[in-house]
């Protein structure tokens, strides 16, 4: 088996092989961001980690004050569903823009205009009026995803020296955020008695990191690119189509825990401040999950039968933590965080396992970003509907149990030893 993409020579896949490129197919090649020294780098690596920790805040936070954010303001579901549903939908819509912006004005200050629009998209959505929280919520979304594909590449492109390290802490950045957005929100909102205010402080360290990103954004000498390179048919390619699916479902469920577990054991009559941890406890988990599934993976020659189990492991612990005994909650919680973690991991390894170069792996990490977020999006909204056309989470739960099946089964077909080919998407 060939080394994956972006892994380490020994044929290892620690984070680092999870980090695509979004810029590879630029002509000429991307320049490392000017700095000019050691402790340069290091503010480098600061500031990308904050920014990174930066990246789920908006979707955790909102879960975790919701209760008290609807008896406060007698907001419609309609508005509920919005503003789970739609920032997801937008990590699709405005993920394929990404590239083409870097190319045009370098990644490094397109990476500051998404963090501006961020930090502006998080304090609209803390003034508490509906029509500003909407497109607040929906600047946060597009911002989100335009750092989503820039970042792993900025992390690859200036720390080849410390690729391991440094996306292995990007990496858990990304869980730390939805953690810190899920644990601390509501105490927030229990010291200040705002619900509005406890939203308003995670423009804090999005401010933050704008100020502390802008001096090395702005000194950057771009010169504009071009895409030369001709993409691979990955559209075409029914493994391409089967990995995207995988990732689809994955997301069903990966959002869902971002903007319904709180609400959940809340209806499940879990307090405020104890939800919140828990949700924060279950997203840890996935960090441990998200750091040991892609080792195991790329050990294995075929990877079916760790997709199916991480698959069903997600399913079946969202189902146990609506169905099964509130006095477990805490081991159905850690059976979806591992789970969860693990899946997500494992589903990004699939680009770089079933791909044998770089271009491929970055044009199949578009289609899978794009329809897997686009697609997978519509879990938090069907999560909504169901609860609010029944009155609860336990269609739901059956929901999901679907859901985790049919993720199962579209990773048993993207878990078997085969590539996705640049040529005309066949696979052999």
């Amino acid at each position: 088996m060939p080394v994956p993409v972006g892994a380490p020579a020994s044929g290892h896949l620690g984070p680092a092989g999870l980090l695509v490129d979004s810029e590879v197919d630029d002509v000429p090649q991307a320049d490392r961001t000017r700095i000019t020294g050691p402790r340069s780098l290091l503010y480098v690596a600061v500031c990308l980690i904050l920014v990174g920790l930066n990246l789920r805040t908006v979707f955790s936070s909102f879960s975790a004050v919701l209760t008290e954010i609807t008896a406060a303001s007698g907001m419609p579901v309609l508005m509920v569903t919005l503003l789970t549903t739609v920032p997801v939908t937008f990590l699709g819509l405005f993920a394929p823009l990404a590239p083409g912006l870097a190319r045009r004005f370098g990644a490094e200050r397109t990476l500051l205009v998404a963090m501006v629009v961020l930090t502006l998209g998080l304090a609209m959505r803390g003034t508490g009026a509906i029509g500003a929280m909407l497109a607040g919520t929906f600047a946060a979304g597009a911002a989100i995803a335009v750092v989503n594909v820039l970042l792993p590449g900025l992390v690859k492109r200036d720390f080849q020296h410390r690729l391991g390290l440094m996306s292995g802490l990007y990496t858990m950045s990304l869980c730390g955020a939805a953690a810190l957005g899920a644990g601390f929100t509501h105490p927030m909102y229990a010291a200040t008695g705002s619900w509005q205010t406890a939203l308003a402080f995670w423009t804090l360290p999005a401010a933050v990191s704008v100020l502390l990103w802008a001096p090395i954004a702005l000194r950057q000498k771009h010169v504009r690119r071009a895409q030369v390179v001709a993409g691979p048919s990955v559209w075409r390619s029914p493994l391409a189509w089967q990995i995207t699916l995988f990732m689809v479902f994955q997301a069903m469920m990966s959002f869902s825990v971002f903007a319904w577990l709180a609400p959940i054991l809340r209806e499940r009559g879990v307090d405020g401040g104890t939800a919140g941890t828990i949700v924060a406890v279950s997203i840890v988990l996935q960090m441990g999950g998200s750091l040991l599934a892609p080792a195991l993976a790329v050990k294995l020659s075929r990877q079916r039968g760790i997709n199916t189990m991480v698959a069903l492991m997600t399913g079946v612990g969202f189902a146990l933590s609506i169905f099964g005994p509130l006095g477990c909650i805490w081991i159905w919680t850690g059976l979806l965080g591992l789970g969860q973690g693990s899946l997500t991991a494992v589903a990004l390894t699939m680009i770089v396992l079933r791909t044998k170069d770089a271009h491929t792996a970055s044009h199949l990490s578009g289609m899978m970003q794009g329809v897997g977020y686009g697609v997978g999006s519509t879990g938090t909204l069907l999560v909504g509907w169901l609860h609010a056309a029944t009155g609860s989470f336990a269609p739901a739960g059956l929901m999901f149990l679907l859901v985790g099946a049919l993720c199962a089964g579209f990773g048993w077909r993207a878990g078997r030893p085969r590539f996705v080919e640049r040529d005309d998407g066949a696979t052999v």
